[in-house]
């Protein structure tokens, strides 16, 4: 994404959704003028990208840690990302290396989920704390341009040697998928824009986002089933939003902006298949 200017939080959503079918309405009523921005670590996708390239580099097991302490809230997000970097220090020549030996995992029901959107004139971004280089050819896989990926740029010296990350992008920094939904929200004029995702960082960004839906198809986090809007395990709830009954949570909101947090109303949980493997 460009970079240059920052966008400040503007059209911020007067009423955050107060119950299940508030937010299931919302979501079966998006268009045109409204977008999805999707978290792809543990949600487009099964796992996390850098923790795979970082088994990949053989040192899987301390950046995993770092990740975890990330996703759970615990570490400020451009902390831990310089720190999973400088553990894994990749060249451009290991990157390149690693996209062409490691197939693409998506989770089950997301490229549906993504026609079913598009059909319906929904734009669709992804919004990640991840790699551009790594999450680009899963973008085009899934139809979703380039201009629609807001992620991290990985910088190298004229070697190829790792020099480092673009830190003027917003997804690099804390609270940067705020930012970056606050520009997708600017730059297309859309009305509503939902996040989904799995982790913290994706809760931060409602608001500007009008609603939050958690993602639990992967790996299920307790702290995030207490800040999103809605909480599902299979994207096939979402394909039919208003047919959709016992796999969603509604989950009580702790919102940033200190109003009252909603009593949450609990759905029985189903399962569904997490994976394909393409």
């Amino acid at each position: 994404m460009p970079s240059s200017a920052l966008p400040t939080f503007r059209n911020l959503p007067l009423n955050l959704p107060k119950s299940r079918s508030e937010v299931m309405t919302l979501w079966a009523n998006l268009g045109a003028h409204d977008a999805v921005c999707f978290d792809v670590d543990s949600t487009v996708v099964q796992g996390e990208f850098i923790d795979e390239l970082a088994d990949y580099l053989g040192v899987g097991n301390r950046v995993q840690q770092v990740t975890k302490n990330a996703m759970g809230g615990n570490m400020n997000f451009r902390s831990a990302l310089r720190e999973r970097l400088n553990i894994m220090k990749p060249d451009l020549k290991s990157v390149e290396n690693f996209k062409l030996n490691n197939d693409l995992i998506l989770t089950t029901g997301i490229e549906e989920l993504v026609k079913d959107l598009q059909r319906r004139k929904v734009e669709v971004y992804l919004v990640s704390g991840g790699f551009q280089s790594l999450i680009l050819p899963l973008a085009k896989q899934i139809n979703i341009p380039e201009s629609n990926v807001f992620a991290n740029k990985l910088l190298f010296n004229s070697a190829g040697d790792y020099a480092g990350f673009d830190e003027t992008e917003p997804t690099s920094m804390s609270g940067g998928k705020a930012l970056a939904v606050s520009a997708i929200k600017e730059r297309g004029e859309h009305r509503h824009v939902i996040m989904v995702g799995d982790g913290a960082t994706d809760a931060e960004a409602c608001p500007p986002a009008n609603a939050f839906i958690g993602f639990g198809g992967n790996v299920a986090r307790e702290s995030v089933k207490n800040m999103c809007h809605l909480y599902v395990h299979c994207f096939s709830e979402l394909l039919n939003p208003l047919n959709s009954k016992s796999n969603c949570e509604f989950s009580s909101r702790t919102k940033m902006t200190n109003t009252n947090s909603i009593s949450a109303q609990n759905f029985d949980q189903g399962k569904c298949p997490s994976v394909v493997i393409r």
